[in-house]
């Protein structure tokens, strides 16, 4: 098959009987950064263990008007467990939505976007959100270890994703973004035995002045 020159493919790009695409396809076509529209989190009954869906007012487009209700996003969020609830897959297009999901254990941990999203950047951005959630809840990513640590599952969130957009796919990154402080062991604890110590050093120091004079 021939290679088309650059003159004629420039031709090509400026001919005005070229096809354009339509009014519909520039609407849909998604030219912002904003990409993520929910995180949820179900568990393998498909009740909502958490959920966060993204409607940022900034967006270029406006600001979305699907899933804007509760019983709205109950109703999608039940049959997307529906289509999703048996392990072996991890992306599909649901109710005019693009699905990325993971099994673990007893969850079910998912991106949505549009349709037109790019797959393979949403399935490598889930992959860093679970994976530095393993490190995280030492490797026990289930639905009591996401209860108890919710603070850590919101700001490994809040690290990875910001208002819709992917802002990191660097899973040991996000967990030492996010990892709980250690307790800083130069700080003073003040106790019983401390002011013991205390006023045992003083009553030594009173002692060597007095030998002095």
């Amino acid at each position: 098959m021939p290679i088309p020159s650059i003159s004629s493919t420039h031709k090509q790009q400026h001919n005005p009987l070229a096809p354009r695409p339509s009014s519909s396809d520039t609407q849909t076509m998604n030219l912002s950064l904003y990409t993520i529209t929910a995180f949820i989190v179900l568990d393998t009954e498909g009740h909502r263990v958490l959920a966060k869906y993204y409607r940022p007012k900034s967006h270029p487009q406006g600001e979305p008007k699907g899933l804007s209700t509760l019983k709205e996003q109950k109703a999608f969020e039940k049959g997307l467990w529906q289509k999703t609830k048996k392990p072996g897959g991890d992306i599909i297009l649901y109710d005019g939505h693009l699905a990325v999901y993971r099994h673990s254990l007893d969850l079910i941990l998912y991106f949505i976007a549009g349709p037109s999203e790019n797959e393979l950047m949403i399935s490598s951005a889930l992959s860093a959100l679970t994976d530095a959630l393993q490190m995280l809840l030492r490797n026990q990513l289930e639905k009591r270890g996401v209860l108890e640590n919710l603070d850590l599952v919101l700001l490994c969130l809040d690290e990875t994703i910001d208002d819709g957009i992917i802002v990191d796919t660097d899973a040991t990154a996000i967990a030492s973004r996010v990892s709980r402080p250690r307790p800083d062991t130069t700080e003073i604890i003040i106790n019983e035995q401390t002011i013991m110590n205390a006023y045992q050093t003083v009553k030594e120091k009173m002692q060597q002045r007095m030998g002095q004079l």
